[in-house]
């Protein structure tokens, strides 16, 4: 289960639907819980996508993201990341695995039931890989797509 929503959350910020600009669409539990964990929040955009409500929000002049189920309990927290923000082992493992023939297209975190994870998008000329770390444990490919 845990995989399957984590995997829910990386498609979500990898592939975008339509934005509910208006909070007239979100479920009135959801917009209080986000309240109640993201006071600060500036530019708030939401996102509806199957069972999962997606805020796309600003604070402390961070861009972050929060999932929130249909019922308002909160299940993830994401934020993209520079390679600099990682833990010093995961950064010097990506750079050595991945310097010479991939390229680095995406990065973030990803806080869920109290734990954290990393997952870096890289591409070379035939394929895409997504890779994930848990905590500061190493990386292994999430997914690999060839390109088409």
């Amino acid at each position: 289960m845990k995989q399957v929503i984590m995997l829910a959350l990386v498609l979500t910020s990898i592939i975008t639907s339509a934005f509910a600009n208006n909070t007239d669409a979100i479920n009135q539990k959801v917009l209080n819980s986000f309240s109640k964990n993201f006071a600060k929040a500036e530019d708030v955009k939401w996102e509806i996508r199957k069972d999962l409500y997606k805020a796309t929000f600003k604070i402390y002049g961070q861009v972050m993201f929060a999932y929130y189920s249909e019922a308002g309990q909160q299940v993830a927290v994401s934020r993209n990341i520079s390679i600099s923000q990682l833990p010093i082992d995961l950064a010097s493992e990506l750079q050595s695995l991945y310097n010479k023939e991939y390229w680095l297209t995406d990065l973030f975190e990803v806080s869920a039931n109290g734990e954290t994870a990393y997952y870096a998008t890289v591409e070379n000329s035939t394929h895409v890989s997504i890779l994930k770390a848990d905590g500061v444990s190493a990386w292994m490919v999430f997914k690999k797509d060839k390109k088409q």
